[in-house]
């Protein structure tokens, strides 16, 4: 049901709690040191390496990147990537188990083989690493050569994930990505035949020039491929923020009906294909890690999206990457330069971050539940933080018009999405954001 007001509201992700938006300059870079020497063994980890670098730059894209086709470029940022590597683990005195290890970006396979062999034979030097632990990798099937798959086999690899958008050639135009769909298949059969059989592909929606049948199509064409996830991302227009959107005709780009009748539409056909709908934006075949993990109630949410990962404590590597902690959140420089002075003087490279307070990690819980469940029992997620539900019920007031419009229904403690409200959850989820009405021209729009 498209409700205007509802589904133009800017809200934040909630991949954190408090978002990255009301990080402060300067507070991570105090914090950092004091939170990982905090971290015991009892608290598995997750590794996260941001590799700031495209062969070419998307129009659509919102990621910390640039182009870099000067192979001295990225290996110096590899060089201070391995001592950063080193810094952190030198604070963590008694880390605990790794149990993942994702490569994001930009586009990680630009380092090379060698490269990318030695950055993993780094971490695993310097934190345990489980041997079931998922190690994945960001991919453009444009620039992935068959060298880069052996390697990232050897390297024990277990999950790629592709990015597609669109399949559609005009589409692609407009956002200036060419990439056959016999291309992308090409490459996901390399990769499987390898050994690294998981799967995961990007749409969008919202995308210049892109209507419901492209997204119909681009769905059918990732099910075809047999792909284990799906992620479908409304395309966030900020060219006043992202300089590369401004190449973008705003006059291509789909209304607000329009982008909700594309997520929609992305979502029937996929689950009309066998995919489970998971959260806000995600997919799964039935026996997918991911789709189990929402069955049995143990879906999460974090800077990767969804995850079935049990760590709570994140810790990032590289230009942009945000470590979450304890304590609190802190974020690297965002640029190379920055980044790289930094590690280069022997200093942490963060730039900002927040401590987090006792309300904010109840708050964080009870957005978790309702983005990954669509449904949350506010006195149990209370009572696990020892804590009364009555500390939320500023919430209700913010709920009351989408239960008034048929989108959330409000129980005792129970707040639930309605089948109406499907496409709302991180609108209701947004209710137990008590400081979002400052910020709410920052975000993204809802659906």
């Amino acid at each position: 049901m498209f409700l205007h007001r509802h589904a133009t509201a800017a809200l934040p992700r909630y991949t954190s709690y408090p978002p990255a938006n009301r990080f402060k300059d300067g507070e991570g870079r105090e914090l950092y040191p004091w939170w990982l020497d905090g971290l015991t063994r009892a608290e598995p980890l997750s590794l996260y390496i941001h590799v700031p670098f495209c062969a070419q730059l998307c129009w659509y894209c919102g990621c910390h990147t640039s182009v870099a086709n000067d192979s001295a470029r990225i290996d110096r940022f590899v060089g201070h990537l391995l001592k950063e590597i080193l810094l952190v683990s030198s604070r963590v005195h008694e880390p605990g188990e790794v149990c993942s290890i994702h490569f994001g970006g930009g586009t990680p396979t630009m380092m090379s083989p060698q490269a990318m062999a030695r950055v993993m034979s780094t971490l695993r030097d310097a934190f345990p690493v489980r041997g079931d632990a998922e190690i994945a990798m960001e991919i453009d099937p444009r620039t992935l050569d068959d060298a880069h798959v052996e390697t990232m086999a050897a390297l024990g690899v277990t999950r790629a994930s592709l990015g597609v958008q669109d399949v559609d050639p005009d589409v692609q135009r407009a956002i200036n990505r060419i990439q056959p769909t016999e291309l992308v298949a090409d490459r996901i059969a390399t990769l499987r035949a390898a050994g690294i059989r998981s799967i995961n592909a990007d749409l969008m929606y919202g995308l210049p020039g892109q209507t419901v049948d492209h997204v119909h199509r681009s769905a059918d064409a990732v099910s075809a491929l047999g792909v284990d996830r799906v992620a479908v991302f409304g395309y966030a227009h900020v060219p006043w923020f992202k300089k590369n959107q401004a190449a973008i005709d705003e006059t291509l780009l789909p209304g607000a009906r329009e982008r909700f009748e594309q997520a929609e539409a992305a979502e029937e056909r996929l689950v009309a294909d066998g995919y489970a709908a998971i959260g806000i934006d995600h997919f799964a075949l039935p026996q997918d890690s991911l789709a189990v993990a929402a069955r049995e109630g143990r879906l999460r949410r974090n800077f990767q999206g969804y995850t079935d990962d049990p760590a709570k404590t994140l810790i990032g590597f590289g230009p942009s990457s945000i470590s979450a902690l304890p304590g609190g959140y802190a974020q690297n420089a965002p640029h190379v330069k920055q980044w790289s002075e930094a590690v280069a003087a022997g200093r942490l490279p963060v730039q900002r971050g927040l401590g987090v307070t006792r309300e904010d990690r109840l708050r964080r819980s009870v957005i978790e539940r309702l983005l990954c469940d669509g449904a949350v029992d506010l006195r149990a997620v209370a009572a696990r933080h020892d804590d009364e539900p009555t500390l939320l019920v500023d919430a209700f007031a913010r709920l009351a018009p989408l239960i008034r419009d048929g989108l959330a229904t409000v129980d005792g403690w129970q707040v639930a999405a309605t089948p109406a409200g499907r496409r709302y959850w991180r609108t209701i989820a947004a209710c137990f954001d008590p400081e979002l009405a400052p910020f709410t021209g920052r975000h993204s729009v809802a659906v």
